[in-house]
């Protein structure tokens, strides 16, 4: 066989193969039935979930609101407690109430009247000013709840339901106190008294407030410091959401700046930015007395909003989005005793006593 009868054969031999491997792919392609897809409407909020949040719904709607700011950005949610105005919010979303408003489901706003703010369960009581005829929450037992009992929240700008289960235990979450999330330089800085920042951690306090690697912390909350460990104790006494002054120098000017605290929990755990894939974690995720966990995806601007059973009863109060999969929310049982309290005292103060003429 001469070369060119060689190149022949096994170029002809080639092409059958590949048109064998063609048909073959063809044939199994077109034989292949098509596979069942959910219609587009079903991909989220199908008929049957829809149909399970019909009763629900309308309940968590009615007793919910939304604190902005006064210029409308969304802050956090609040969960009405008295038809004559009274809300309750999450406290280190809102350190400053007269900075913020509340909205209502019918697009009505108020100013709010700060009456207890209470760091054990980082709640703030406030009454809506003006404001009468609300929908209280109906709180019920939380008691008979567990893993994966379906549970709704109220989300979002606009407010629309959203779903999740019960899915850890009912437990008490331990706290390490507030941070501004900096990393510091154990030695003294040469020629000048303060304490320098070496790194900052993403999404932090320090962050936020626009500090940089290299300034040099010289005062906080008008306190003089000179040791890492001098920040650290003046920091972890306070609380997250608190606002504390930072004096600092930079290139050698003194400047200073207002931080925000978060939780040491929250600032160790995001040190590398891992809560890219969540759209935020709220400035105090620990330190609670007792926690109802669930997987609702909700944002930090959704806490302070009542979460519901499908049956229509309100179980709690949001307060902590942790982190991609977590949400904890106060149970009903935790405060709902001295709230009623707080209530009660701001409905009926104490009438002053006449003065006796001598």
């Amino acid at each position: 066989m001469t070369n060119d009868e060689w190149r022949m054969t096994n170029g002809l031999a080639g092409m059958r193969w590949v048109l064998g491997v063609c048909v073959f792919w063809a044939a199994n392609v077109i034989a292949e039935p098509a596979r069942p897809t959910l219609p587009v409407e079903e991909r989220t909020n199908g008929r049957q979930t829809v149909a399970a949040l019909e009763k629900v719904a309308p309940v968590a709607l009615a007793c919910s609101a939304r604190i902005e700011s006064l210029l409308g950005r969304p802050v956090c949610e609040a969960t009405i407690v008295g038809e004559d105005g009274y809300v309750l919010t999450k406290a280190s979303e809102v350190p400053e109430l007269e900075k913020v408003r509340v909205k209502f489901a019918n697009g009505r706003t108020a100013e709010l009247r700060e009456i207890r703010r209470e760091v054990r369960f980082d709640l703030v009581l406030a009454q809506a000013v003006g404001v009468t005829g609300l929908k209280a929450a109906n709180f019920g037992s939380t008691r008979s709840l567990s893993h994966g009992q379906w549970l709704c929240s109220m989300a979002g700008e606009k407010l629309e339901p959203r779903i999740g289960i019960v899915s850890a235990n009912r437990r008490r979450i331990p706290g390490l106190g507030a941070a501004l999330g900096v990393r510091m330089d154990e030695k003294e800085p040469k020629d000048v008294k303060g304490v320098r920042i070496v790194s900052i951690a993403s999404d932090s306090p320090a962050e936020a407030a626009g500090l940089l690697p290299e300034d040099v912390i010289v005062a906080i909350a008008e306190e003089g410091v000179d040791e890492f460990k001098h920040v650290h104790e003046i920091v972890s006494k306070r609380q997250p959401g608190e606002y504390v002054e930072v004096r600092y120098l930079r290139e050698g000017k003194e400047a200073t700046c207002r931080v925000r605290l978060a939780s040491r929990t929250k600032v160790l755990q995001n040190w590398e930015g891992e809560d890219f894939a969540n759209g935020g974690i709220s400035l105090r995720t620990d330190n609670f007395p007792d926690v109802l966990q669930h997987d609702i995806p909700l944002a930090p601007a959704d806490m302070g909003g009542p979460l519901a059973t499908l049956e229509g009863r309100v179980a709690g109060i949001n307060i902590a989005r942790v982190d991609r999969v977590t949400t904890f929310a106060l149970p009903v049982e935790s405060f709902w005793t001295e709230v009623q309290q707080w209530i009660n005292a701001d409905r009926h103060p104490p009438k002053a006593q006449p003065v006796n003429a001598e």
